[in-house]
């Protein structure tokens, strides 16, 4: 017999993995016969990014931007990893944010723009943010700054512009 609490978490990680097998499903589906509009339309969300980029005292445009490089304007992306959503969230990040569906536009940008709110404050620097936001603010401590990471290092870049 489990205690409560883990039954609990694998009861909502169940939930979780439905909801994210439906969506990747769905996904498919819409791909498959060419009606995505979420792979081609970057201003789907225009309304909801600026609605939140405002509330969290946020640049319109890196918040966009954010968007664009974390998912592709597509609510329904999942990294290797397990990011979910327009924004990546991960699943910790999530239940830190009180994210309870990640596929959900609007729970989705809310707690991305909030969680990286809470990262500018702490960091003081844009970059730095970025770095936490990709690679997690442990790593950004550990380092001392952005970590040595191919993919966080250009996650950062192609947010702020610098290409290579």
């Amino acid at each position: 017999m489990l205690p409560y609490n883990l039954e609990k978490i694998i009861s909502r990680i169940g939930e979780i993995e439905s909801r994210f097998s439906q969506r990747v499903s769905s996904s498919e589906e819409r791909t498959m016969r060419g009606d995505d509009k979420y792979a081609t339309s970057p201003d789907t969300f225009d309304d909801l990014i600026k609605e939140y980029a405002q509330k969290y005292q946020l640049d319109y445009r890196l918040a966009k931007r954010v968007v664009e490089v974390e998912s592709n304007f597509n609510p329904n992306a999942v990294s290797p990893r397990g990011a979910m959503g327009l924004m990546q969230l991960m699943p910790q990040t999530c239940r830190d944010l009180g994210v309870q569906d990640p596929f959900n536009e609007r729970e989705n940008l809310e707690g991305g723009m909030r969680y990286l709110r809470d990262l500018l404050n702490q960091f003081g620097s844009l970059p730095l943010a970025l770095a936490a936001y990709n690679a997690g603010p442990s790593r950004v401590n550990e380092y001392g700054g952005i970590p040595p990471f191919p993919e966080t290092q250009d996650f950062v870049k192609k947010v702020i512009g610098e290409r290579k």
